[in-house]
């Protein structure tokens, strides 16, 4: 399946296993499938829900810094991608 970069992880919350994303490029919402790919992440997930500053929201755009629960280890510089049907 095609994948779009979107952004990048910022920073991991391990003890919650939130990943914060800046997205730099188009848009990310609920709902979506991402990609997360770095030097030893690989693995793909479902947007549930994101945040931010601890405020539900339903899409982010380019420059925002959000925070999406995932199930694996994410590491900062990791690039996200939406991997699109």
């Amino acid at each position: 399946m095609p994948e779009k970069e979107v952004g990048f992880v910022e920073h991991w919350f391990g003890h919650i296993m939130v990943a914060g994303i800046k997205i730099t490029k188009g848009k990310l919402k609920v709902g979506d499938t991402i990609h997360i790919k770095g030097h030893t992440s690989d693995f793909t997930t479902v947007v549930n829900s994101m945040q931010i500053d601890g405020k539900e929201i339903a899409e982010a755009k380019k420059g925002k810094d959000i925070g999406i629960k995932v199930a694996e280890h994410a590491r900062t510089n990791d690039k996200v991608y939406v991997v699109t049907p």
